[in-house]
């Protein structure tokens, strides 16, 4: 299902601090999750990049990354069109991240159509995922209008996740109801017996569709995002980055944190779908607590050596810790 104007954005430019007992390298830094491996295979990130290739051409996978990652995410990218590399200058939150792709794919192609996916996830059955966000996708033709999320239908009550809450319908893709981030346990369950969905922070949209949400929530940021977007596009260096006192450089440092779900999103249900997906092993593999579940449910495709390239298996750094911990 390559059509032509389908592009996949690749979230890859967050901290993973909730991780740092795991991730720390020999120097002390705390390396982000999807920089690293599972097991001792391809990063999460390439992971991720794969499950990309399902929806896009490689020509259109475009990744947003952070340039204080650059030393982690440059050796990784390196088969990416340096266009197709958006490097934020310092970390404004999950909106400003996809604003800032959004933008530059829009200069490019202002008809395109986007799913939008993070990179540090684990999934198990990757064809259910890919399945769904095809589904996605297809949903466009007739309303394109539409923002389509993927809800994880849930395989156990997890009150660290965030839920998304659909109307009952019989349509494919269900009207929402609400948000709820990290419920309590009881409130979770709660939720998962009204229909409530795993919130994996993956959807589809027209870049209009979705320019036109961030207009209707944010619209200075818009003008003054867009503006230095277009003033850079004659001055990135070869990196695909801003270059040194660039416009976007400069308004980053002024820029307020957006929070995508929460700024954006929220109060827009009415131009919101979800679409449920069937269980397919998903994890954010957000705590080392959710990294063991996701061993105990998984069985490593990967053959348990050192992991390639100098990634940082999370599998082995967890079974160390839990020995330390005996």
């Amino acid at each position: 299902m390559h059509a032509r104007n389908i592009w996949t954005l690749v979230l890859a430019a967050g901290e993973g601090s909730r991780l740092r007992s795991l991730t720390a390298c020999s120097s002390g830094a705390s390396i982000p999750k999807q920089f690293c491996s599972l097991y001792a295979g391809p990063s999460l990130l390439h992971e991720a990049l794969q499950r990309a290739a399902t929806v896009s051409s490689s020509n259109r996978i475009c990744t947003v990354v952070a340039e204080q990652h650059r030393r982690w995410w440059q050796s990784m990218l390196y088969e990416l069109p340096s266009a197709n590399v958006v490097v934020q200058p310092m970390n404004r939150g999950t909106g400003t991240g996809i604003l800032l792709a959004l933008l530059h794919i829009i200069e490019r192609e202002p008809d395109a159509w986007m799913v939008v996916l993070p990179s540090d996830h684990h999934v198990r059955e990757e064809a259910v995922l890919s399945s769904s966000m095809r589904q996605a996708v297809a949903r466009l033709v007739e309303h394109p209008r539409e923002i389509v999320l993927l809800g994880l239908t849930p395989e156990r009550t997890d009150p660290e996740l965030g839920y998304i809450l659909p109307r009952c319908g019989a349509s494919e893709a269900l009207e929402v109801e609400q948000f709820v981030e990290k419920p309590p346990m009881s409130i979770a369950h709660e939720l998962i017996e009204h229909g409530g969905l795993w919130n994996a922070f993956i959807f589809a949209g027209t870049a209009q569709a979705l320019l036109a949400l961030f207009l209707r929530r944010v619209p200075q940021v818009v003008a003054d995002l867009r503006a230095a977007v277009r003033s850079d596009r004659a001055t990135a260096d070869t990196s695909g980055g801003p270059a040194p006192g660039s416009a976007i450089g400069n308004l980053y440092r002024r820029l307020p944190d957006i929070d995508f779900s929460r700024d954006v999103l929220t109060g827009e249900e009415r131009h919101l779908r979800v679409i449920p997906v069937p269980q397919c092993g998903w994890s954010d593999l957000g705590t080392p607590s959710r990294i063991g579940e996701a061993l105990r449910r998984t069985r490593s495709p990967y053959t348990p050596v050192a992991a390639r390239a100098g990634y940082i298996s999370l599998a082995a750094r967890f079974e160390a810790l839990r020995a330390q911990n005996r």
